[in-house]
């Protein structure tokens, strides 16, 4: 090999795993065959960096700097990223004596701590063209939200994750490896807009706390604790996401967020909140199915979101749906109130943005980490979830049945109904590969089987050990830590799956039934000794699944368990889907069974007082909101003051003024004039206990 002036890093830092990423493994593992055979290139480099390749049956490929392999020169007729260009790569590895092995940490380059902001818009230009940058300006012009990972040792890779995409940054200081799940036709736009996200950051980083903080006062009025950081901080190696509103055209007063469709949801929020549950009847169901459509059409997705959920309690309770929840029926209310008062800040991330309602993305592989069934009397529904490991995120395929009169189907029996070909039992434990897939910005998938794009769906294997770290969790605190600070899930984009993990498990301490509460309680443990309390609620749709569930935590060989983590009570709380042992993947709400079968009971656990204060206050509010401010009842308002004294006793004092003066307007001014006065204790008290519950440096007393 003729010596180059300087070394290419760029394609030194090609490792395998990103190499598939940029064709596909099939590739690869040909290329590394060609070159074990002694088939591979002679290469040469030229002064100016480029590096050559003569192969054996005379096809010549050129790799110039600066340039992605996508666009480099190759002699033979495949149209993109072919086996003569990976081949080239990997040789070129070998001669310069620093081929990565592996995509361990270990095996890649040094670690070079940079960031996309680097790149201007000429460089943009030069690499994505013209007409991707002026698409891409279209998109910021609207707005939109995106969350940032820096790089890192262990994760040295800048990743974006804008609302229906991914992009990764895996080789420093070059734009032309920029991969992303979207198909080709949207790559240099995604690209583009994860440039400009990390400008953004990098321009208003210092000030994002404050801002987090004004958005969540403003959402709560100025009685609302404030949204601190969280007292544990993170390890310098794993770094806070940042998320940011790029662009948009933020208005000056959201004076004119009371006109239209906003309006009108908040006016049908104050007539539930006054009359309850129990008078909306049909007219009123179509009242709010306007409403949400007419806030879609205006680009407003998540007030319209907390909307259809708000149809979906009333359909529950009219139907006796055990979907129907006070305390949710309640929050949504509160949400839309919230959303409105935090619009002046954050239009793009508290309201929602005019991005595409779905984004095709190229072939891609997802990791099922089971399913979880829902429904009413009228129909079921299944949400299978998946991992997509190249994005490193959690994506969930949602489906429907209706059901006939008088039918009822159990989560076992509508296992062997057929999604994509195969039944669902084995889809929400399988490999899925598709040619034909779209993303929603609520990270829900559609998935096609179609005449010429291919869709397959293989056993799972030992997929879940293959994850990447930001999906299977070895150390569960770390990963909360690392977290990041976000506005309350009030006004937070309502991202479905956002939570959703894959949590490696050492072992097993306890499994117990609380018939108090209906839910199965485990005590795991991660391998980095954190303890996870493992709780699943009873759900009637599948009577077999507590069975199942504890019947798999019995297991010899619990390798790992998927579900939504969070914080409670000062606890890791993982709420389960599946669990991966050695008998294989057991997907509780899937499972057979009738509940019959014998547990032992779960410990009782020590109360925390704030929590069950504030907890208490909740429920005193969604009992007022069910029943209507108009109609309530002596006990319901008798348990409103003993709420009161309770949070006075916890030191919760503006918690308790607050439930004090809603107490006192309703009985001087009447309950129109107490609407507000309720909106404004239902989310103090919701941001109180959801800091407390997260642990931040709020936690001995959210009203901060």
């Amino acid at each position: 090999m003729t010596q180059p002036t300087a070394v290419r890093t760029d394609l030194l830092a090609l490792t395998p795993g990103t190499l598939a990423s940029l064709a596909n493994r099939g590739l690869v593992k040909r290329a590394e065959k060609d070159l074990a055979a002694g088939s591979g290139p002679e290469v040469t480099v030229a002064d100016d960096g480029t590096v050559r390749g003569r192969f054996p049956d005379g096809t010549v490929t050129a790799l110039p700097p600066g340039l992605g392999l996508d666009a480099a020169d190759c002699g033979c007729a495949a149209t993109g990223v072919c086996r003569h260009r990976i081949g080239l790569v990997l040789a070129y590895q070998r001669t310069a004596g620093s081929a990565p092995e592996d995509d361990s940490p270990a095996a890649k380059a040094e670690f070079v701590d940079w960031t996309p902001a680097e790149f201007d818009d000429d460089a943009l230009t030069a690499a994505l063209g013209r007409a991707a940058l002026s698409a891409a300006q279209r998109v910021k012009d609207r707005g939109y939200v995106a969350r940032l990972h820096r790089p890192t040792a262990a994760d040295p890779e800048p990743r974006v994750e804008l609302p229906t995409c991914t992009v990764r940054f895996p080789v420093p200081h070059e734009l032309g490896y920029a991969l992303t799940d979207a198909s080709a036709a949207l790559r240099g736009e995604v690209v583009a807009l994860a440039v400009w996200a990390f400008r953004a950051a990098d321009g208003t980083d210092g000030a994002k706390t404050a801002e987090a903080t004004a958005t969540a006062q403003s959402a709560a009025g100025p009685a609302a604790p404030a949204a601190r950081a969280p007292a544990t901080t993170a390890t310098p190696n794993t770094p806070h996401p940042t998320e940011v509103s790029v662009g948009g055209r933020a208005p000056t007063t959201t004076a004119h967020l009371t006109d239209g469709p906003l309006r009108t949801a908040l006016a049908l929020a104050d007539d539930l909140l006054l009359d309850g549950v129990q008078q909306a009847g049909p007219v009123f169901a179509g009242s709010l199915a306007r409403a949400q459509e007419s806030l879609t059409a205006a680009s407003l997705h998540w007030p319209a979101g907390a909307v259809a959920e708000l149809r979906e309690q009333i359909d529950a309770y009219a139907t006796r749906g055990t979907h129907y929840e006070a305390e949710r029926f309640a929050l949504l209310l509160a949400e839309l109130h919230a959303r409105h008062r935090a619009a002046g800040h954050d239009p793009v991330g508290v309201l929602g943005t005019k991005e595409a309602p779905e984004t095709p993305l190229r072939r891609v592989r997802l990791v099922a980490l089971g399913c979880r069934i829902g429904g009413t009397a009228r129909d079921r529904t299944a949400e299978t979830y998946f991992a997509h490991a190249e994005a490193g995120i959690a994506l969930v395929l949602r489906k429907r049945w209706d059901l006939a009169e008088d039918q009822s189907l159990t989560g076992h029996e509508l296992a062997a109904r057929r999604l994509l070909g195969s039944p669902l039992r084995t889809l929400a434990a399988a490999n899925v590969v598709s040619e034909h897939t779209s993303r929603a910005a609520d990270r829900t998938v559609s998935i096609s089987r179609g005449r010429i794009a291919a869709t397959s769906v293989t056993p799972l294997g030992s997929a879940w050990r293959e994850l990447p770290g930001s999906l299977l969790l070895r150390d569960t605190a770390a990963h909360l830590r690392a977290a990041g600070e976000r506005p309350p899930r009030l006004i937070r984009p309502r991202v479905e799956a956002e939570s959703v993990r894959v949590v490696e498990v050492s072992g097993v301490e306890s499994v117990g039934y609380d018939p108090a509460a209906q839910r199965l309680e485990a005590v795991v443990r991660d391998p980095a000794g954190n303890e996870i309390l493992v709780r699943a609620a009873y759900n009637p749709l599948c009577p077999g699944g507590l069975d199942a569930l504890a019947a798999a935590l019995g297991d010899e060989e619990v390798h790992g368990v998927s579900g939504m983590l969070n914080r409670a009570h000062g606890r890791i709380v993982l709420d389960p889907l599946a669990a991966l042992t050695s008998k294989g993947v057991i997907i509780p709400d899937l499972a057979p069974g009738e509940g019959d079968t014998t547990l032992a009971m779960a410990r009782a656990r020590p109360t925390d007082p704030i929590t069950t204060a504030l907890e208490s206050a909740l429920t005193a509010l969604a009992e007022a909101a069910h029943h209507g401010l108009r109609r309530l009842t002596t006990p319901a308002r008798t348990r409103l003051t003993d709420s009161a004294a309770a949070l006075g006793r916890a030191g919760l004092h503006t918690a308790a003024r607050l439930i004090r003066d809603l107490d006192t307007t309703l009985h001087r001014d009447g309950a129109t004039a107490a609407v507000p006065a309720w909106v404004d204790a239902q989310i103090q008290l919701t941001v109180s206990l959801e800091l407390h519950a997260e642990g931040s440096d709020t936690a001995a007393n959210p009203d901060g």
